[in-house]
């Protein structure tokens, strides 16, 4: 499931996100979801988010 509706990310869901630092890279990282940033139900490049331990990126992947 990819990551750009809101409604398919809830917290404690296990996503992967690409951070801002690795867009260029496509690295992706595995966490817990702790908090939806954005308030839009959709976005085209993905929900932003705050995993646990306090990295923030945009869903790719809802695993």
């Amino acid at each position: 499931m990819q990551g750009k509706n809101r409604s398919d990310i809830l917290v404690g869901a296990r996503v992967q996100v690409v951070q801002k630092q690795d867009q260029r890279t496509g690295r992706l990282t595995e966490g817990i979801v702790e908090a939806i940033l954005t308030r839009s139900a959709f976005h085209p490049h993905g929900i932003k988010v705050r995993l646990a331990g306090g990295i923030v990126g945009r869903v790719k992947a809802v695993l």
